[in-house]
Parts: C-alpha cells; structure tokens; sequence
C-alpha cells in the first residue's frame, strides 16, 4: 500500500523533530494521475510549515497535479534558500517512461544559471547519467547532453538531485556531486541489469546546504514499515 509506505516515510520526517526549510517531491506522485491522488499529497503535506515544491514524474499527469496545486508557489520553478538556489526542471515527456528535457526547460536552466551565481541544486525526475543499472539506464533522461554542458560549464552548480531510480545513488561527476532519494514506496535493486526489488525500506533524503557550497546528505528509511514485496514480479 503506497500510501501507507507514504504515511510512514513522513512519520519519520517529523520524528527528526527538525523543520525542514522546504521538501521536495521529486515525481511520480501519483500512480494514476487522478486529481485525488495529488489531492491527497496536499492534504498529508500541509502540516508542514515550509515551502513545497513539486515537480513531476513519467507517472504524473500535469493539468492534473497543477490544477490540485491551483496558483500557489509549488509548481515554481526556482526556489531562493539562503546562498543557494534550487533549480527545478519538469522532464516529463507524457506517455513515455522515459524523460526528456524540452527547450523551454533547458532555457530556464540556463537562464538561472547565468542571471544568479548563487550555489545551485539542479532537481528533476528522471537520472542525467548512468546508474550502473541497465534496464534503468534505458528509460532515464533522453536527451542529457544539453543539461549535463550546462551543469558542466557553471562552476555555482553544486549537484543534481532526481528521483525515478527507487534507489539511493551518491557519487561525484566531474566535481559535482550527483544524487538520487529512494523511493516512499518500493525499492529497486541497484546494479542490476533487469528489473529487480530490494528489500530495504522505504525512505527519503535529507540535505544541509551549506553557505560555502557544501552539501552533507544522507538517506533516512521507515525500517519500522512492514510490507511484503513479490520478488517474482516483472515490474511495480
């Protein structure tokens, strides 16, 4: 039940007892797409005392999620915290698992980059690189080159940060440090090179960024959550 999985990855966020200074939804919000899928993120998300953004999934339907979201700040696409801008990209490419990035997205990106030099975090759904996981390497962002020149060529780009993958993932690429949060549901199993689950929890990342550009982050799971998985499964 994702919603369950959902309650209890939020439930670990409050028990940290720290106010966030914002949560990201990084896509896939919905399985369906359904107005009240969105409805009820909004609903479990509103006690929460800092700005929410959200961008969306393969999974997302985006009249859907926007009309839920109505004219509020959420489905902006720049967020000022501090010495640090967060830069949030819409990769949904409707009707595809895959992800592609569309000019109007790369011209926003670039646009950012080139009007504030302030620390970046550039966010969206689908993975820009390689994971090591073929079947996933498959259906991650379609047309990386553009956005990784720009990231490549702005020194104030500090990391990238996306969902989609149902994994954790920390590694640097050419001095920018690439991430990936795990999934609020079910887990995929890294390295793999047809579909597989794992069996860690669901769970979500946190990030300090700092006034230098630096970045501590690590992964918190509901290891409380009991669910049972299907390992038989071609697919979730």
């Amino acid at each position: 039940n994702t919603y369950e999985s959902l309650i209890a990855v939020l439930n670990e966020v409050k028990a940290e007892g720290i106010a966030p200074d914002c949560i990201l939804v990084t896509g896939d919000i919905s399985q369906d797409g359904s107005i009240a899928a969105y409805q009820t993120m909004k609903d479990e998300l509103a006690e929460f005392e800092c700005p929410i953004r959200w961008f969306p999934g393969n999974h997302d339907h985006r009249q859907n999620m926007s009309q839920v979201i109505g004219e509020s700040a959420e489905l902006d696409k720049v967020l000022k915290l501090g010495a640090w801008q967060l830069v949030l990209l819409d990769s949904l490419s409707p009707g595809n698992v895959y992800g592609e990035l569309a000019q109007s997205e790369l011209d926003v990106l670039d646009a950012t980059l080139r009007s504030d030099k302030s620390h970046a975090l550039v966010c969206l759904h689908h993975h820009p690189v390689e994971i090591g996981a073929r079947w996933l390497d498959r259906i991650g962002l379609r047309n990386p080159e553009a956005f990784l020149n720009m990231v490549d060529s702005n020194d104030h780009v500090e990391a990238v940060l996306w969902g989609h993958i149902h994994q954790e993932f920390d590694e640097q690429r050419r001095g920018k440090r690439m991430l990936a949060t795990p999934s609020t549901c079910i887990q995929f199993k890294p390295k793999s090179d047809n579909f597989g689950l794992d069996e860690v929890a669901p769970g979500y990342r946190w990030l300090k960024l700092y006034e230098d550009g630096s970045i501590e982050t690590n992964v918190q799971r509901a290891n409380s959550f009991e669910y049972e998985l299907d390992l038989k499964s071609n697919g979730y």
